[in-house]
């Protein structure tokens, strides 16, 4: 299928370097270091661009889920949580998800929104991590 790049250089030691972060196509670049990624400094961290990648891929998936079964959605909006603790390691990701799905009842939803939680290539790269889902139809 496809091969994506993205790349990242790191200066300095831990505590006072800084890096930056490129995604391979260009859709953005931007600046990390220790306390972008340990105290809510500003810039980015790899957990915030991994719960991208999740919620991008989960809500894709399960839109071709939904769509395969007779429920194309008008809109899936999803959110990842991704819990940094010690170890560091990643702990926990939450997945939120939202969708507006017409003519679909909430329990088939839910039985999708299950499947593509299981089944979206991000989920199953990241199976060590431990995950929920929270998912509704929009009203």
């Amino acid at each position: 299928m496809s091969i994506s790049n993205s790349s990242a250089v790191w200066k300095g030691n831990l505590v006072d370097g800084s890096g930056s972060m490129k995604l391979g196509k260009g859709g953005y670049e931007g600046p990390f270091t220790k306390a972008s990624r340990f105290d809510n400094g500003a810039g980015t961290n790899p957990e915030e661009l991994i719960g991208a990648a999740h919620a991008g891929c989960y809500s894709m998936f399960l839109s071709a889920i939904l769509s395969k079964s007779g429920f194309p959605p008008a809109e899936i909006r999803t959110t990842a949580k991704v819990h940094l603790g010690d170890g560091p390691a990643i702990t926990l990701i939450e997945l939120d998800c939202e969708g507006h799905v017409p003519g679909c009842s909430e329990a088939i939803f839910l039985e999708h929104a299950e499947k593509a939680k299981a089944g979206c290539p991000v989920s199953k790269a990241l199976s060590a991590v431990p995950m929920t889902l929270a998912a509704r139809l929009a009203k």
